[in-house]
Parts: C-alpha cells; structure tokens; sequence
C-alpha cells in the first residue's frame, strides 16, 4: 500500500471533517458493531447521533437542513465506516434517497423531508427490487392506483437496505399499466402509522449481518398524492437513471475503503504471525502477494479518486460511473479473498475484520445494478 499517497481531493478542511468523523466511527460504531450483528439493525439513536455531529445528508443543500458540502464530505464517512467493516449503517441509500428529493422533488417535499433527514430523525430507504424484478425494474408489479388525493398502493418490495428502520420509502411503483418506463414514478411514503404497510423480516444474509435489509409490504396502503415525487407522474425510470451514477460511485468507494482496510490489517497480522521460525511477512509468497494486493488497491483509489473529482465537477457519466462500480467490486473480492487467504485459518473466523470483509464484500457486485449490467450498460458506448 502506498503510504505516502494522498488522495488530491482531500484538503485541510476535508482532513479536519474526516478526523471527526473517524472519531465518531470509533467511539460511537465500532464499540457496538458485535451487538448490532447480532441484532441485524443498528437502531435508530446511532441515526440521530450522527445527525447531530453534522455527518448525514452532508453534500444536500444548507437550505434544506443538510449540511451544504459536497460528495467529498459523503465519501468521507463511507470510507471511515467500510474501511472498519461497519456494514450495518446504510448512510449511502439515505443520502440516494434525499438526493432523489433534492435533484427532483417539489420545493415543498424538499423543506418536508430533507431536514428531518439530515437530523438522523427520518431514516431513508429506497423501495426498488421486488420478488420478480431486480435489474429489470421495468418488471415492476406493485401498483399505485390514484383515489382523489390519495394513491392506493398495493405490492411488496425485498432485499431492502434500512427496511426495518426506514421512516421515508422512495417506492418506485406502477402508476400506469402497460407503460413500461413511462408508467412508473416514484412515491415518498412515510412508514409511521402508515395503516397496510408492514415490515416483514429482516433477511438472514451471508454478509452485512447488522444492515437491517428488509421484505416490505403495502395492502391498500394510501399516501397523499402530495408525495408523488417532483409532482408528476411516470417520470419515476427518468429520476432513477438520474442519480444512478451518483449511487455506484459510492459503492465503488465502499470498495476501495474495504480493500484498504482489509490490506492493512492483513499487513499487521503478517508482521505479528510467526510459523516455522520466522514471521508470515518474511516469506517470500507473503511479499509477492502484498505487493500484488497493494498494486491493485493503488490503482482502485486512483480510480475512485477521479470518479470523486468527477462527481463534485458535476461530470460524472454513467459509463465511468458503471466501469467504477464494476471494476472496483470485482477487485475488492480478489484482494480481500487474498486477505483471508494471508490470515490462514483465522481469516475464516468471524471476529477477524477480514472475514466480515470478504463476507460483506460479495454483494457488491450484485446490488446497485449487477457487473453483468455495468458491462452491458459500457459496451453500449463502444
């Protein structure tokens, strides 16, 4: 690894923002990371508590509520948590779901929501894949049928990250049948005693243990059709494709954080670990595969690092967008594989942080839009 690399995006006022909050990550998270394993949520006060320190919503507008920064400020805290396995606390799809506010919701839903987000008081969830449409959301089956000022929805949503905590939903629903793209939108809907809708169980995954991912249900749920987002219908696939490249440059920082991490770890177990007389690290395998492991990780951040630079320019386009997210996991599983690897039999133990690494690592490539998409999506520009 490359120590004395400093990514250009960081300046002074980034360094102070980024001590703070990797102060907060350990006092607040990591303490409790075992606990919230066990429980498969990380409850709702560490929400509020990071609201409070001015980490959430940190790149939304001061005039909303947030905290007026940019992308820098989110990657940040989606470092400091990923580099530490912290899984559980899905910051990532609640700045997604307020930014589909910022960027297309109505003044009033913007001033309703946003505020209450950025406090850590309104958890966001984003209500997307279904049974029998994940990638293909054009397959969509639940429904949102208008009745005067209401919408009845009726349908259920799976693999939901902050299901069971989620105070806002940005459901993506049908509000037109047979429209394909054009019928659907995307509805706000605020789960506080929301008569017909219910949580159903928190999923038991491989990874990500203490992300409460959750099954959601609506039977003649009715929302205000004043949460329609941007206020007009079947403009829902328009808002998603719009900040889908904002929603896989994170996942590509999530990666690279977690290969840094895990690189870390591995070298000071390799340094410490002694067999047939001499240190892990002395062999040569050892070396060979460090210096592999951290070649590639260097090249990752530099990636990552211009896709930050990019976002914050406001030219972020989704093919480089989709070759980040693609290239990135892909290389996170070979180099935290590697990790365990170098950990021997203790890599596969779960209180070593590269276990739960490798383990949380796998759905990277799977959710944000599958890597077989990414591909299809940058052929297409070929």
């Amino acid at each position: 690894m490359n120590t004395a690399y400093a990514s250009p995006w960081v300046d002074e006022e980034i360094a102070i923002f980024r001590d703070a909050v990797a102060r907060f990550v350990e006092a607040e998270m990591v303490p409790n990371d075992e606990q919230w394993r066990k429980r498969q949520h990380v409850g709702k006060e560490i929400w509020r508590k990071a609201g409070a320190m001015g980490m959430l919503c940190t790149d939304i507008g001061a005039q909303y509520g947030g905290v007026g920064g940019d992308f820098r400020h989110e990657a940040v805290l989606y470092e400091e948590t990923s580099r530490r396995g912290l899984s559980g606390f899905g910051q990532g799809v609640h700045s997604i779901c307020a930014h589909y506010l910022e960027n297309h919701g109505t003044e009033e839903q913007k001033h309703r929501f946003l505020p209450r987000m950025a406090s850590g008081a309104l958890i966001g969830a984003i209500g997307m894949s279904e049974p029998a449409a994940g990638s293909d959301l054009q397959g969509l089956r639940t429904r949102a049928v208008r009745d005067g000022d209401e919408y009845v929805i009726n349908g259920s949503k799976i693999f939901i990250t902050n299901g069971y905590l989620a105070g806002l939903v940005a459901l993506v629903v049908k509000t037109q049948a047979g429209e394909g793209a054009k019928g659907t939108s995307i509805i706000m809907a605020e789960t506080e005693n929301l008569k017909g809708f219910r949580v159903g169980r928190i999923l038991d995954k491989m990874g990500m243990k203490s992300q409460d991912t959750a099954e959601l249900f609506f039977e003649d749920v009715r929302v205000p059709t004043t949460n329609l987002l941007g206020g007009a219908e079947g403009q829902g696939f328009y808002q998603l494709m719009g900040d889908l490249p904002y929603e896989r440059a994170l996942i590509a920082v999530a990666g690279v954080a977690a290969m840094e991490g895990g690189l870390a770890e591995t070298i000071r177990y390799v340094k410490e670990r002694r067999a047939f007389g001499k240190t892990i690290a002395e062999f040569q395998n050892t070396k060979f595969k460090l210096a592999e492991l951290a070649t590639k990780t260097h090249i990752a951040r530099l990636f990552v690092d211009d896709i930050i630079a990019k976002i914050v320019a406001g030219t972020l386009d989704t093919v480089t967008a989709s070759m980040a997210k693609y290239w990135v996991t892909d290389t996170q599983q070979e180099v935290l594989d590697e990790c365990v690897q170098l950990h021997g039999g203790y890599g596969y133990m779960n209180e070593y942080l590269v276990c739960r690494l490798f383990a949380d690592c796998r759905v990277q490539r799977i959710y944000g839009g599958t890597n077989e998409i990414m591909k299809e999506l940058i052929s297409r520009s070929l």
